[in-house]
């Protein structure tokens, strides 16, 4: 439209200072500009929603109750019916049964023996429901590293082009290499931040766990120290 009214006005279309135009570039065209440092961060993306996703399953499943399961317990231990005890406890496979069963084995020892043997059992559990977290706060500490890392590279990268080109360096130039190079702190960032959450999310439902699996094992205490009917 300037060169139409130039030419109009009788100004040369050259004498006319070039609109710039803005270009669009979408979210795989900016991860792309991020450079090799884009694909760790990607790795650790991916093992982080795997694993919370899988922890996530696991946990509920581990942190659902039976309301009617320590009353059958109770019930078998006083009918001294062990065996249907154990066998309820193999049938419900969660980890409040696997530890009611470890007691059920027990019974006959003294108290503390079975105590004993229900924590570690206990312990065992946990430890196996907290799999796959250490992957989840290495990702949240070492992804905004890459990003950071990512951005030192890119921004020497980009200063070492503006002195190799001396008088004909533009800010052009200079703002696009800074953009790519932040690219990689957005990604690290995100990445990390997403798997904080995550981490934490999980670790309070070990924590209700665990103190589910601790009521159950006082409701067992507390069932072999009742009188037999």
């Amino acid at each position: 439209m300037l060169i139409l009214d130039a030419a109009l006005n009788g100004v040369p279309a050259s004498n006319v200072a070039a609109v710039p135009t803005q270009v669009d570039l979408s979210l795989w065209d900016l991860c792309l500009r991020g450079g090799w440092l884009m694909i760790p961060i990607a790795l650790l993306s991916l093992v982080c929603i795997y694993v919370f996703v899988e922890r996530a399953v696991i946990l509920y499943r581990a942190g659902r109750q039976d309301d009617s399961f320590m009353q059958r317990i109770r019930a078998y231990v006083h009918d001294g019916d062990l065996e249907s005890a154990h066998n309820l406890c193999r049938k419900n496979d969660s980890p409040a049964a696997r530890l009611i069963e470890k007691g059920l084995s027990r019974i006959g020892r003294p108290v503390n023996d079975i105590l004993a043997a229900i924590e570690n059992t206990g312990n065992i559990e946990i430890a196996n429901l907290s799999r796959g977290l250490p992957w989840l706060a290495t990702t949240a500490s070492g992804a905004p590293m890459l990003g950071f890392l990512g951005t030192v590279i890119g921004m020497v990268e980009a200063f070492y082009a503006i002195a190799s080109s001396g008088n004909s360096a533009n800010i052009g130039t200079f703002a696009s290499g800074i953009y790519t190079a932040l690219v990689t702190t957005v990604a690290g960032l995100v990445v990390g931040v997403i798997a904080l959450f995550a981490y934490n999310f999980l670790v309070a439902r070990i924590n209700a766990v665990m103190n589910m699996l601790e009521q159950k094992t006082m409701q067992f205490m507390d069932l072999l120290n009742e009188p037999a009917k």
